[in-house]
């Protein structure tokens, strides 16, 4: 109920004119982002500024006509909180994807698509470089125009911290109401709120975000293997743990082991917590070190990483130190979600490749870039399992489930028991559709998993050396949807298609 002018009349459940409105300062807001590429080709002059132009033109003409017809004047609640979220990642793809159909790059707008969705939900799947089932052939990563280049690992980065967050940061017309934008598309169980106000908490992590990324292109341009493009472009797409390189070949093409190091370390402070990171960077150490997710992300990296290097070394007959630089590397890339490849894991032997692919169901901590289950869902799990048998031993005890020494609630638990479910069946789901199209078992379930937990490369037909252009039209789409109902956490999506979402 609401009190207007003394009388009192009942607001629908939900304000479409407040969804059009705000998706309208969204998609405004990607004009200010499009027009970034088209200063990389007026550098490099590569005659690809007009498409870029033109569709920052179509984003302020459309955004900003939406936001004046119906700019909202009453607060935000849940419900369009939600249908917000998800309308904006598909939108700003759509609108995201206009420079690669303008240009001609990519004339499929379903590609144009897959691969702006893959680069805003920090997948790391590409197109390019392979031949469509209509017999199109991409044009290779490293033949595309810088400019373009740009573009996908920009919209890694604003996608990792999540478009929504930095305009809660920037823009104060939408602190409103602000809370359920940022709880609804933020990643992970749980939402680390710094401060009162929503707007102070998203600059405080973009703050932190900006200055990881910062220090990375510094760390990567003094070497002599990168320019300062190919430093800003595989910093944006490291701490976004997003995966798209400038090279073919990915981060192998660059042959170093400076390199390989640096985005070791950067993939594993971009598979942490920010509000953790902000908390040690304020001196708060006992905070950092003592939680109990960031522990169980270092002991799940140092296991692997000992596991794999291991079956390297003595199996594949590596080098020790070439084990352990290949090893990290890739149990960084995949825990983390970002991607990035400096040796074909599909060729290693059966026990580390199988041992990386459970890798794939893991995922960062709640409140990093990265996509995937996440590790304090796995931390809840395994503790709520632990209570269960001694709850069989001692069945009339009362055991809480903790982490530390907060104990975790029963709803808690519930959330958390019914998102992994439904992670696993959605997972499934995807992998029985994309085998209708005649892919064999390992390529079905790697594009699912790859897609769902916006991991970037799969298995089988989609591996690390293979791109999705061959998928056809109907089976882009599904893994399209993947990647954002993985990226929001899979309620946020599945919530608007629930009947009791649109009932009074």
């Amino acid at each position: 109920m609401a009190l207007i002018s003394g009388k009192t009349s009942i607001r629908a459940h939900i304000n479409f004119t407040v969804v059009l409105g705000i998706l309208g300062a969204f998609i405004f807001f990607l004009g200010f982002a499009l027009l970034m590429p088209a200063l990389i080709d007026l550098v490099y002059n590569e005659g690809t500024w007009q498409a870029f132009l033109i569709s920052a033109a179509i984003a302020f003409g459309s955004g900003g006509l939406l936001w004046y017809l119906f700019r909202p004047k009453e607060e935000l609640r849940i419900r369009e909180g939600f249908l917000i979220v998800s309308l904006t990642w598909l939108t700003l793809s759509i609108v995201g994807a206009l420079p690669f159909v303008i240009s001609g790059i990519l004339p499929s707008f379903t590609d144009a698509v897959f691969e702006t969705m893959s680069a805003l939900t920090t997948t790391g799947s590409t197109i390019l470089g392979g031949e469509t089932s209509s017999g199109f052939q991409n044009p290779q990563i490293e033949e595309i125009p810088k400019s373009f280049l740009f573009w996908r690992s920009l919209a890694h980065w604003l996608g990792g911290m999540g478009i929504i967050v930095l305009s809660l940061a920037i823009l104060p017309l939408l602190g409103i109401g602000g809370m359920q934008l940022f709880q609804a598309e933020s990643p992970g169980p749980t939402t680390d709120k710094l401060t009162p106000r929503i707007q102070e908490t998203a600059k405080l992590l973009w703050g932190v975000y900006v200055a990881f990324t910062t220090a990375e292109f510094i760390l990567l341009w003094v070497h002599p293997s990168m320019d300062w493009f190919e430093a800003i472009n595989h910093a944006f797409s490291t701490m976004a743990t997003g995966g798209f390189s400038t090279k073919n070949a990915s981060i192998e093409a660059f042959n170093s082991v400076y390199i390989d190091w640096v985005i070791i370390v950067f993939m594993f402070i971009a598979g942490i917590n920010f509000a953790m990171h902000f908390r040690l960077l304020r001196g708060d150490f006992k905070s950092f070190f003592d939680n109990r997710e960031i522990r169980f992300y270092g002991l799940v990296i140092m296991v692997s990483i000992l596991v794999i290097s291991s079956t390297l070394w003595i199996m594949d007959k590596y080098e020790l130190f070439e084990a352990i630089r290949y090893g990290s590397f890739q149990v960084l890339a995949i825990v983390t979600t970002t991607g990035f490849g400096t040796d074909n894991y599909e060729v290693w032997n059966t026990a580390g490749a199988f041992f990386l692919f459970l890798l794939f169901f893991t995922g960062g901590c709640a409140g990093s870039t990265g996509g995937g289950i996440k590790m304090m869902r796995w931390v809840i799990l395994i503790r709520n399992t632990g209570r269960e048998i001694k709850q069989i031993i001692h069945p009339k005890a009362i055991l809480p489930v903790r982490i530390g020494d907060q104990a975790i609630t029963q709803n808690i638990q519930r959330t958390v028991l019914s998102f992994f479910v439904l992670y696993i069946f959605m997972f499934g789901l995807g992998a029985f559709i994309i085998s209708l199209f005649g892919y064999d078992f390992m390529s079905s379930v790697g594009a699912s998993i790859a897609s769902i937990g916006n991991i970037g490369p799969g298995w089988g037909d989609f591996g690390p050396t293979d791109t999705f252009a061959h998928l056809p039209f109907l089976g882009k789409w599904v893994l399209i949807m993947l990647m954002m109902i993985g990226r929001l956490e899979i309620f946020t999506v599945m919530i608007i298609f629930s009947p009791a979402f649109w009932k009074q």
